[in-house]
């Protein structure tokens, strides 16, 4: 997924009706404009329009999306977020896959402080399967500083926990 960020002008989707989509999520574009408030307020798209295929019998499987977050600096383009949304048609993965990657790269798009995508798949074999993921500045930020390397445990008598087994 390629990252465009622009100041309104630069949009390459909005207003152009001979736009094709892309054939897939590597080749399609969340677009972004500037935030016009400093506040923290939710922004929410909808869409009962998505399709994705079953990684293993090629069968689609259709969901609703739901995208709730909160803007940083930057909001993501309506018109690219359903392009990049329908470039999955074509997509082999499982459902919490896509789902992952979906808030992988709209986080990366776009730096919300907040994000949380909710997709709720319709059901096969008599089963429905919905999928939350969610993001927050602060929290990345945290595990960051909160990462250490496994060799840094050990046990008491000095040795890795590894060795010790």
């Amino acid at each position: 997924m390629k990252r465009t960020k622009s100041k309104g002008a630069n949009l390459t989707l909005l207003g152009r009706s001979e736009t094709k989509l892309p054939s897939g999520p590597k080749e399609a574009r969340l677009e972004t404009f500037p935030n016009p408030a400093r506040r923290n307020y939710h922004i929410r798209f909808e869409t009962d329009d998505f399709t994705c295929l079953c990684p293993v019998t090629g069968q689609p499987d259709f969901a609703r999306i739901e995208i709730d977050y909160v803007p940083d600096r930057l909001c993501v383009e309506t018109k690219s977020l359903k392009f990049y949304l329908a470039s999955y048609r074509s997509e082999r993965a499982f459902n919490e896959a896509v789902t992952n990657r979906i808030l992988d790269d709209f986080v990366k798009a776009c730096s919300p402080r907040e994000a949380v995508i909710t997709a709720q798949f319709s059901a096969r074999g008599g089963i429905a399967l919905s999928v939350r993921a969610e993001y927050s500045s602060r929290e990345a930020q945290n595990s960051k500083s909160e990462y250490r390397n496994p060799k840094q445990f050990r046990n008491p008598k000095g040795s890795n926990s590894e060795t010790a087994r």
